[in-house]
């Protein structure tokens, strides 16, 4: 690569300043409505076997493509070419689907009058495994495919410099993509929280060593790109992040910093504790005079050589502590499920005996379980772990609560605050942003699964005489349990159990092959994009060359991940 054609590489990715919040929110709507039309497609066509991957790609590949593309200044219309087919399809009608029989359903009346104990289990209780949620696999799938898309398109002029990353303050849809990668990894962390609370309250050292372990080879994988970029003389931003730091080393570190948290949040709630280091990181620039730092030291030694992203590094925490309580409201059987469990540790830890009254959940009822009084209590075996089954209606509502408390958040501050959003410091209100966003759009594709997949297993069901809550009957849980996953609409296409009952949604098969092994497809989309970059002279090509490059490469990752659908290549 020569001299010139990198200095006007680097010249064609700098001094942007962005959109608007409100252009970003039109040009990422395309997502949702593209998983409306595969809904309305899957709910009111029949199924196409022979060209599953093809149909899936077009209706879900697309879509994001030319939303930061072609229609990138005029997504109002790409939004109405894919509402319109998607309004045609849902006038047809929906696919014989079954429906729940009342034999099935069971009043909680005897599970109302079970003692506290067996009702509130100790928050050293587990749940066990914690079945997919759609609406999540989605949400990370999308973040991933635009982050894809994105780091490619961005090296061609038909991908509008409004959208790529902003020098210093400023929102665009890239600056969107690395705060949302950090929220998503802060949801999925709450997994072990979810399955034992009491994780919180475990010894320091192992789970550092566990995390360490974990998190080595992303740590590695961002010392290998830096020396990649330095001895090929790859184009390079170097006020994204630093001269040898990356987003690797920072995906790698965060896990780290939270577990050292974990003391702390065992006594005040994980999004308290995000907002806190989110206006702590605050105050470190403006009053600190870190941002005048940022923005004006040179780089002379190796801390002010990588500023940006050792700065950063506070503000990408707070957005994943904010993603790490979003995932213990999304994740848990019901939205309050690990507060109370959080209280619990707490009033353990001060030594507290009394009994706290609890409010039933429906997934730890355990009506056959013996009272403490009972004399075959101590004697008789633990009951068995109850199947986990969520109140996707009550987190719906939970999670609005929180989006439009940081949409609110978010105007006060731009109202207030005399700077604007600042990916490159990752200040207060870019934090702001980044868990208003995902909040949002996470919410977004939640209300589609429950108005497209509506079914009481997954939501809240009163009868209409009692008043009292319905819960499904264990076995037919049992029998959703085996039928859940991406494959559970072809088993029942197929007739297997329990055909005539449709046990609620699983995600695109796509998406779900592609967030199984997100990590990796990250990886191969950051070296195909390279070799192309290497290969050929993007910033000068024709706008359809353009289209015809980012088509091939966006199914090519997609095939890939079709193939190992099956499988996990990596866990992290």
């Amino acid at each position: 690569m020569s001299n010139d054609y990198k200095a006007s590489k680097e010249a064609f990715v700098t001094g942007m300043t962005g959109s608007t919040i409100g252009h970003v929110n039109l040009v990422s709507l395309a997502s949702l409505l593209s998983i409306a039309l595969h809904s309305a497609v899957r709910t009111r066509l029949p199924p196409t076997r022979r060209l599953q991957f093809t149909s899936e790609a077009c209706l879900l590949i697309i879509p994001l493509l030319l939303s930061i593309t072609i229609f990138a200044t005029s997504p109002i219309l790409l939004c109405m070419f894919i509402a319109v087919p998607t309004l045609v399809l849902l006038m047809l009608p929906k696919r014989e689907s079954g429906t729940y029989l009342p034999s099935s359903l069971t009043h909680s009346r005897q599970s109302s009058r079970t003692p506290n104990a067996s009702r509130d289990p100790s928050p050293s209780r587990a749940v066990g495994t914690i079945p997919p949620l759609p609406a999540l696999t989605t949400y990370r799938a999308h973040m991933l495919l635009l982050t894809f898309l994105c780091i490619l398109a961005v090296d061609f002029p038909v991908f509008p410099r409004i959208l790529a990353k902003c020098e210093t303050f400023g929102v665009s849809m890239m600056d969107i993509g690395v705060g949302s990668f950090v929220f998503s990894q802060g949801i999925v962390s709450a997994i072990p929280l979810v399955k034992n609370p009491a994780h919180l309250t475990a010894s320091l050292l192992p789970k550092v060593s566990m995390v360490l372990r974990k998190c080595s080879p992303v740590l590695v994988l961002g010392l290998l790109r830096t020396v990649s970029v330095k001895g090929t003389e790859y184009p390079e931003h170097v006020t994204e992040y630093g001269v040898h730091w990356n987003f690797f080393i920072t995906l790698a570190l965060i896990p780290i910093l939270q577990v050292l948290l974990h003391p702390v949040m065992v006594h005040v709630p994980i999004s308290l504790l995000g907002v806190v280091v989110a206006i702590s990181h605050e105050l470190a620039l403006s009053t600190g005079g870190l941002a005048q730092f940022i923005m004006h030291a040179p780089r002379t030694g190796l801390f002010s050589a990588n500023k940006e992203g050792i700065i950063s590094l506070t503000g990408y925490l707070a957005i994943h502590l904010l993603g790490l309580s979003t995932g213990t409201l999304v994740l848990a059987p019901s939205p309050s499920y690990f507060r109370r469990r959080q209280q619990q540790l707490s009033d353990s830890s001060h030594g507290s005996t009394r009994q706290r009254p609890s409010t039933s959940d429906s997934d730890f009822d355990n009506s056959d379980a013996a009272p403490p009084s009972s004399p075959t209590a101590a004697t008789a075996p633990p009951p068995p772990r109850p199947a986990l089954r969520r109140e996707n209606d009550k987190t719906a509502t939970e999670l609005c609560s929180y989006a439009v408390l940081w949409w609110v958040f978010l105007g006060a501050l731009t109202l207030f605050s005399g700077s604007g959003v600042s990916r490159r410091m990752a200040n207060l209100q870019y934090v702001v942003w980044i868990a208003a966003y995902n909040s949002t759009f996470l919410l977004g594709y939640l209300v589609l699964d429950l108005a497209f997949f509506p079914s009481p297993l997954s939501t809240s069901v009163y009868s209409p005489t009692s008043k009292l809550k319905v819960h499904p009957d264990p076995d037919l849980l049992k029998d959703a349990r085996h039928l859940a996953g991406p494959a559970a609409a072809v088993g029942r296409e197929r007739g297997g159990a329990n055909p005539g009952v449709d046990f609620g949604s699983s995600a695109p098969p796509l998406l779900d092959a592609i967030n199984k092994n997100g990590l990796v497809l990250f990886l191969l989309a950051n070296v195909a994009t390279g070799l192309i970059n290497l290969s050929m002279q993007t910033m000068y090509m024709s706008d359809w060359a353009a289209m015809l490059v980012l088509v091939v490469y966006s199914f090519g990752v997609s095939a890939v991940a079709w193939a190992c659908r099956h499988r996990k290549i990596w866990t992290f």
